[in-house]
């Protein structure tokens, strides 16, 4: 009898991980399809758009969407505040930042001009390459950027850790992160944005490495999106 209750014990445990691991699976499959175009349809993802040329042999290119209810110049301030250390990223604080994501526009990161950086990180970040008030914010990262900046104290732990992802899947690369705001009826805003990435060929670590990545920016991207909907419509709704 207690044989037998042992050996049911033990299966049911079996049942119950092979279900679980099921489950884990199939969520990574479906993420893993929803990380290239989350929110576009096939035509958005396959027009050309600003920034396209910074990464021209890109190895990554997605593209994701979201309509906003607010018109552009609306939305268009939420994303002049953003990065470390400003306005913050409106996705998990807790991986990306050392405080919250602002919940109202920031008169002191109001202005942003070719050039600029968008801190990643106390010590550095992305530089803007394309700026058009109200339509297009192009940001643009590489090799030689990360090379001259630092980390910086008071990086959070999980800037910390994709960094020594990065630097273990990426020996080399170029990237670049387009924010494409366009008018749509009912004074809405249809947001798109398109990460492009090159990176130097692929090694043994690489090949593990770059698709954790790719889903965990995809998790972060997808959040960023959803967040800076919700403050730009409750700022419009408030008026």
């Amino acid at each position: 009898m207690f044989r037998f209750a042992l050996k049911l014990i033990v299966r049911v445990k079996l049942i119950v991980l092979a279900g679980l691991a099921g489950f884990a699976v199939g969520i990574y499959r479906q993420l893993s399809e929803d990380q290239q175009t989350w929110g576009v349809v096939p035509a958005e993802a396959a027009r050309d758009l600003p920034g396209d040329d910074l990464v021209a042999e890109a190895i990554v290119n997605e593209t994701r969407g979201i309509d906003i209810d607010a018109p552009p110049e609306a939305v268009w301030p939420w994303l002049v505040q953003m990065g470390y250390g400003r306005g913050g990223w409106y996705s998990y604080d807790q991986i990306d930042m050392d405080g919250q994501s602002a919940d109202s526009i920031l008169d002191e990161f109001g202005g942003l001009a070719l050039g600029d950086q968008v801190p990643t990180h106390p010590g550095g970040g992305f530089e803007v390459k394309t700026l058009q008030p109200n339509e297009v914010l192009v940001l643009y990262l590489d090799t030689e950027l990360v090379n001259a900046t630092a980390e910086g104290e008071g990086t959070p732990v999980g800037l910390q850790g994709a960094g020594a992802m990065g630097e273990l899947a990426m020996s080399e690369f170029r990237a670049s992160w387009a924010f494409i705001l366009e008018p749509a009826a009912g004074g809405r805003t249809r947001l798109i944005e398109r990460l492009r990435l090159w990176a130097s060929d692929a090694s043994g670590p690489q090949r593990v490495v770059m698709p954790m990545m790719g889903l965990g920016v995809f998790v972060m991207t997808r959040k960023h999106m959803l967040g800076l909907k919700q403050r730009a419509e409750q700022a419009t709704a408030e008026g």
